[in-house]
């Protein structure tokens, strides 16, 4: 067995998609209404379906779990990150752990935790 996808649950996929590709690059394999593949193996799921199948509410910034990116020019991608999206919500700042490692923290559009750090 290996694991195979990691599920997000989004508001508006297509701006959803835009985002992870602006920020990560990442790029549409399938679309599948309400479902799609991007590259990296990260799905988005829209929140109307995802609220179907579980018959919940949808917790956003419920810091349970986050997507983690590594960057090794994590400078320039701040630059980025505060270019094309200036509203984003920050958890954390660019910072530096004792043991060396750049990270930033903050959430996507839908309150999604993503981490971004240097390579360790």
């Amino acid at each position: 067995m290996r694991l195979k996808n990691i599920l997000i649950v989004v508001k508006d996929i297509e701006r959803s998609k835009q985002f992870y590709h602006d920020l990560f690059g990442l790029e549409m394999v399938l679309d599948n209404d309400g479902n799609m593949i991007l590259t990296e193996g990260l799905v988005l799921q829209d929140e109307k379906i995802w609220k179907r199948f579980l018959e919940k509410e949808i917790i956003p910034e419920n810091n349970s779990c986050e997507l983690y990116f590594e960057e090794r020019n994590i400078e320039a991608f701040v630059q980025k990150l505060e270019k094309l999206y200036p509203s984003i919500r920050y958890v954390n700042r660019l910072m530096t752990h004792s043991w060396g490692q750049k990270v930033i923290r903050f959430y996507d559009l839908d309150g999604n935790l993503i981490e971004v750090g240097t390579p360790m």
